[in-house]
This record gives structure tokens, C-alpha cells and sequence, in this order.
């Protein structure tokens, strides 16, 4: 039952918000359409600012605040499977 309960249980919203400028720096170019992928998805909402004031972490590695949480990767891909596996145990 618990399974059917997965399969048909409504996915919670997870909200992603990205600093401009780290993505800029960060973001590989092959990696793109797996992002627009990920981030057109129904239960995952995005936002992109300018600039979050985190500069000391943007100058180092990609960020992103997952649900209000500071979530860094050492590349972009790293990113996007840590925002993947959030989404799916949402």
C-alpha cells in the first residue's frame, strides 16, 4: 500500500533561488539543458537574483538555496544531482 501511496502521492513544491552571477560563473554550457529540464518541472519553482549577498561563497564553487538551504557543489553537475535528490524525497 505504502508503494501505491508513493506512485500517486502529490509532490510537494521545492523552491530553488540562484544568484545570477554564480550561475554565470558556474554553470556549464553542456550541462544547460538538463537544467531547463529540472527546473520546468511541476513541483520545483525558481528564482534567480541579481545578487544574494553571498559573495564569498558565490567567488568559490556553484550555489543554490534549496528550500531555504544553502546547498554548495564542487561543478554544476554536482548541483544539479544534489537539487534532483532533494526534489524527489520532497
Amino acid at each position: 500500500m505504502k508503494f501505491i501511496n508513493q506512485l500517486f502521492s502529490k509532490r510537494k513544491n521545492v523552491t530553488i533561488e540562484f544568484c545570477e552571477k554564480n550561475l554565470d560563473r558556474f554553470l556549464a554550457s553542456e550541462n544547460m539543458s538538463e537544467y531547463n529540464q529540472f527546473l520546468s518541472k511541476k513541483n520545483v519553482i525558481y528564482k534567480e537574483y541579481e545578487c544574494q549577498s553571498r559573495c564569498k561563497e558565490c567567488k568559490q564553487s556553484p550555489y543554490a538555496l534549496v528550500d531555504g538551504e544553502f546547498t554548495a557543489a564542487e561543478d554544476s553537475q554536482e548541483l544539479l544531482e544534489k537539487m534532483k535528490k532533494h526534489a524527489d524525497h520532497k
